[in-house]
């Protein structure tokens, strides 16, 4: 548990706002006629959450009480939070997020697919935790060959170690394809609850020996940024490449590859 420090005052008119924008019916209360102030009142709050109405009453006045995650997401449920309001309890109470499970299925905003198609001529794809390829524009097939793959089987890790085609076209793939399976490791701890994202790991364990081997290293890096030689048409090329996360709820990260401007110029 932690105690509430300089955040105790708007934790404070958080729950009160958030109290009284709800009526009675709206938790399965039966309906009042008349309240003499707006929304629920305190004690059926503390009832619904299961805490005493003198220690929920200490919370709502900013007092100096120590808080349990538990706790935090029943009264999230209670107060009918949706996702951002419930994030920004735990800030309040906690001072860090609350543990939010890993999600594989997605989908593309229209604005980020569009984005996709606009930073033509650099390759750019989407792709979630199981790294699933959910949009990429010509460039991003020209170089890597996802239109080769059916729908359920465009995934970057997957084309990595089960197609030649792109294991040939990445030079020096030895040293590249440990580092990515490194970097996968930190997205599939955040979407281990996630029965694809299991499944793609046995998956390639049985039909690759170096991905067994090197998952079950343990390593783990950051994602992957930097640069990467590329066979473009059997020629060598330099990219420099990074990822941006473009939707942080739903886990999609943007990755882009710049061919590098002394390799453009030569």
């Amino acid at each position: 548990m932690r105690t509430l420090e300089r955040t105790r005052p708007e934790l404070a008119e958080f729950l009160r706002a958030r109290r009284e924008r709800l009526l009675p019916e709206d938790v399965g209360l039966p309906s009042a006629k008349r309240r003499r102030t707006p929304g629920l009142r305190r004690e059926e709050v503390a009832a619904l959450a299961g805490v005493g109405l003198t220690w929920y009453t200490w919370l709502e006045q900013g007092r100096e009480i120590g808080v349990s995650a538990g706790f935090l997401d029943n009264l999230a449920r209670v107060l009918k939070l949706d996702a951002a309001e419930r994030r920004h309890l735990f800030m309040l109470a906690h001072e860090r997020p609350p543990a939010e499970p890993g999600k594989t299925f997605c989908i593309v905003p229209s604005l980020a697919a569009r984005l996709v198609e606009d930073l033509a001529p650099h390759a750019a794809y989407i792709i979630n935790l199981r790294w699933d390829v959910l949009a990429c524009n010509g460039p991003a097939d020209r170089l890597f060959g996802f239109g080769r793959f059916d729908p359920g089987r465009r995934n970057l890790l997957w084309a990595l170690f089960a197609d030649a085609g792109l294991r040939e076209a990445f030079v020096g793939w030895e040293e590249q394809a440990p580092a990515m399976v490194a970097s996968f490791r930190r997205d599939f701890a955040a979407a281990r609850q996630d029965a694809d994202a299991r499944a793609l790991v046995e998956e390639l364990e049985r039909v690759s020996p170096e991905f067994k081997n090197w998952w079950q290293s343990q390593d783990v890096h950051a994602p992957c940024t930097g640069t990467r030689t590329i066979k473009v048409d059997g020629t060598p090329v330099d990219f420099e490449h990074t990822s941006l996360t473009i939707d942080g709820g739903q886990h999609l990260r943007l990755v882009v590859y710049a061919q590098k401007l002394e390799s453009a110029a030569g």
